[in-house]
């Protein structure tokens, strides 16, 4: 693989070849390279070479996965050794806002690199992470063909509807869709992301709202050279990607600009024996852009980012359309100083104008084709505009108070405004204008206590959610009208515990404990817009209480040369889920509204491993068993949680040679779910294998090849109560472009 960052422009300088090597003698790839000062100077590439540009002698220090840090002076051309770590004494778990090794933290943690990340078949950040078992979206399909309403993300057998259950942040700033909590995984160019961390169960206890099933923290690049990158790609279906980065670093000052195209003509989801002459692709074509400004001088940085993401949709009938436009915009600063207490400030903010079409589908024959008896043609029923904007500011504050003691504090403030205007058709045609505004603000403190080899963790969040400043107005002869039912005006304050404890047995085993309280609350579009995906129209509930989970889960870990494996019990109880619940599954489109249930359980195993058994070979996955079900309430009980798999799993095999390039497989399975609250559509499992091959021509230019589906399975998406498919067989070719600038 190429190297991530190349040599920087430094005066009266000169450019010294490094090596890096284990103890074996095998290339080290992705080892970090730093100044004494502690700017980034590289990554190691695939044949653990860097060439670095400094004033000699120059003091670096190595860094690399799996092995001892290593400090040295470089005179001249040097290889170097590195030592396996015996005891990962501290890696900073960022999601979990505490520095903890992965045997000492009490939570599930996986990290996805950016080699991970670069050499999937997939293009989607979505389809990236299903590598990581139990990772789904509220659907199968992925978020090249999926309507927005079903793009939210499932954690521990959760499930999830329009809303994920998950929070997704980047550098600190929340991702989840201010409208409707669903995440755009489109909106970052390719090249922007550095790295992915998923931290598995509650983690309200420091985030708050939506943080139920786990954390998703994307890491995004920082300029730290003079250099140039290009992705491109083009394959089957018309699908494409274009991802463009340019950075350069001179002194304190850093800037990087992003940007990408991507996108696909799609196909028809309809199952072929069902398909009308009103089904048509699903497709998404998309484009992104950002721009990051930074000043870094010893312990102090302030940075300003800046970020924007088009989107257009069809969904499957010439009518059902959807667009977004979403702006954002992000500003701060952190601080360090040599004893490692730490200070990070944060102010964002978003502008989006989201846009959506509904229609009603019928078997009743069109003027153009009347001898057409199934899906024949569409009655437009409602088009909605919805501008929307958010407000926010966070601190968070670290103090090791001593040996063996780290003190975690932080507030925060999140701020969200929705404006919905919608026009329906039909026999209730009407205009409509609502607006409401909903504010969390919340306080956290975390303790962490070492000694010897126990590790204990103990946080909690105050929360304080309010809806207010509903109105909604209907269009009426005489002028603009309050209608008969407006939005409610509430408030709730929320305490969200957790304790985790880990202990390590001798040097390579730990056991792990933790138990939590979190919260997810109601969105703007759960309480107060229909929604509609396919066939499937749901009511909004304007009565909504807010999810309410409780939760526990144990392990235990290995931690080796050759790897690290770690298993899991987990329990998760949350009390009023906010579920769509079918009310008329005769009618079309079949009706269902939102309500809160009494309770929901998914309990379970995980198994998750890294392992490294040749020194070219390279496999990871896991294993996730959950028993999802209906556990309280007069309705529904015992049955399973919709969308929601009980066997998952996955296995990523990756070789790599440096004269041949490398090769990746990722193949997942997902036992049978059910589509619906009732459980009577049923969705069969299904099992994909994807392939990436890859082959370098020096140091700037690597070719590609990816497929997805290569076995070209039907994967049911859907069935009520039509049958809509999964992406069939799709391959790509494409090329990644490096080019290092270096100035003297």
């Amino acid at each position: 693989m190429l190297a991530a960052f190349g040599p920087i422009c430094v005066q009266a300088s000169a450019q010294i070849s490094l090596t890096v090597e284990d103890a074996a003698g095998a290339a080290v790839e992705g080892a970090r390279v730093t100044s004494a000062s502690g700017k980034l100077l590289g990554d190691t590439d695939a044949s653990g070479n860097l060439n670095v540009v400094c004033a000699a002698p120059c003091r670096l220090q190595i860094a690399a996965p799996g092995f001892a840090t290593q400090t040295l002076t470089l005179a001249a051309a040097t290889t170097v050794r590195l030592t396996p770590e015996a005891d990962r004494e501290q890696v900073t778990v960022t999601a979990y806002r505490a520095p903890l090794g992965e045997l000492e933290s009490p939570a599930v943690t996986r990290m996805l690199t950016e080699s991970a990340l670069r050499t999937t078949a997939a293009i989607t950040l979505d389809d990236q992470m299903r590598q990581l078992p139990g990772v789904e979206l509220f659907r199968r399909s992925p978020s090249l063909v999926a309507n927005p309403t079903s793009q939210g993300v499932s954690l521990r057998g959760l499930g999830s509807t329009s809303a994920s259950r998950t929070l997704v942040t980047e550098d600190d700033v929340p991702l989840n869709d201010p409208l409707g909590g669903w995440i755009h995984w489109q909106e970052q160019p390719d090249l922007s992301i550095r790295d992915i961390e998923l931290v598995r169960g509650g983690a309200s206890d420091l985030y708050g709202s939506s943080a139920i099933g786990g954390v998703i923290n994307v890491m995004p690049a920082r300029p730290g050279a003079n250099q140039i990158e290009l992705n491109s790609s083009y394959g089957g279906e018309g699908t494409y990607q274009e991802s463009l980065l340019a950075q350069t670093k001179h002194g304190p000052w850093g800037v990087l600009g992003a940007g990408g195209l991507i996108g696909t003509d799609g196909y028809i989801q309809e199952a072929p024996f069902q398909r009308g002459p009103i089904d048509v692709a699903s497709n998404v074509h998309s484009q992104n852009a950002l721009v990051l400004a930074e000043w870094q001088r010893g312990a102090v940085r302030f940075f300003i980012r800046g970020s924007g993401f088009d989107e257009s949709r069809h969904n499957g009938t010439p009518y059902q359309f959807n667009a977004t436009r979403l702006f954002r915009y992000a500003t701060g600063a952190d601080w360090q100083n040599a004893r490692s207490e730490a200070l990070r400030l944060r102010l964002y903010g978003s502008d989006e104008r989201y846009r959506q079409t509904f229609s009603n589908i019928s078997n009743l024959p069109a003027a153009s084709d009347p001898a057409c008896t199934y899906r024949c043609s569409e009655l437009p029923t409602k088009f909605s505009f919805v501008p929307d904007n958010e407000l926010g500011a966070s601190a968070h504050w670290s103090d090791p108070l001593g040996a063996g003691v780290l003190l975690v504090a932080g507030a925060d403030v999140h701020d969200v405004r929705v404006w919905d205007h919608e026009q329906s058709f039909g026999a209730n045609a009407a205009i409509t204008n609502l607006h409401d505004h909903q504010r969390d603000s919340g306080a956290y403190a975390e303790a962490m206590w070492t000694h010897g080899a126990w590790t204990m963790t103990l946080s909690g969040r105050m929360d304080w959610f309010q809806n207010y400043d509903g109105q909604q107005l209907m269009l009426t002869s005489t002028g603009w009208t309050p209608s008969a039912t407006q939005p409610p005006q509430f408030g709730q304050r929320l305490f969200d515990p957790r304790l985790g404890v880990s202990r390590r047995i001798f040097t390579h085993w730990a056991l792990s404990a933790s138990g939590f309280r979190a919260f997810r609350a109601a969105t703007p579009n759960e309480l107060y817009r229909s929604t509609q995906v396919g066939n499937e129209l749901t009511l909004p509930n304007g009565n909504l209480l807010s999810e309410r989970a409780t939760g526990w889960e144990a392990g235990v870990a290995v931690e080796r040369n050759w790897g690290t494996i770690r298993s899991s019990y987990f329990l998760t109880q949350v009390n009023r889920p906010i579920t769509a619940l079918t009310i008329n599954e005769n009618s079309s489109p079949i009706l269902l509204i939102r309500e809160n249930l009494g309770q929901i359980e998914s309990r379970g195993v995980s198994l998750d491993y890294e392992l490294a058994p040749l020194r070219w070979l390279a496999m990871n996955g896991g294993y996730q068993y959950a028993h999802a079900v209906v556990s309280r309430g007069a309705q529904d009980y015992g049955r399973w949680i919709p969308e929601v798999a009980r066997n998952l799993a996955t296995l990523n095999v990756r070789a790599f040679k440096p004269a041949l390039g490398t090769l990746n497989l990722q193949s997942r399975m997902s036992g049978r779910m059910y589509d619906d609250d009732a459980n009577v559509y049923l969705l069969h499992g299904y099992f994909r294998l994807d392939a990436y091959g890859s082959h370098s021509f020096g140091r700037r230019l690597e070719v590609f090849a990816a497929g997805e589906n290569l076995l070209d399975r039907s994967i049911q998406v859907s069935e009520t109560p039509t049958t809509t498919l999964g992406q069939p067989r799709v391959a790509r070719v494409g090329f990644f472009l490096h080019v290092d600038a270096v100035h003297r």
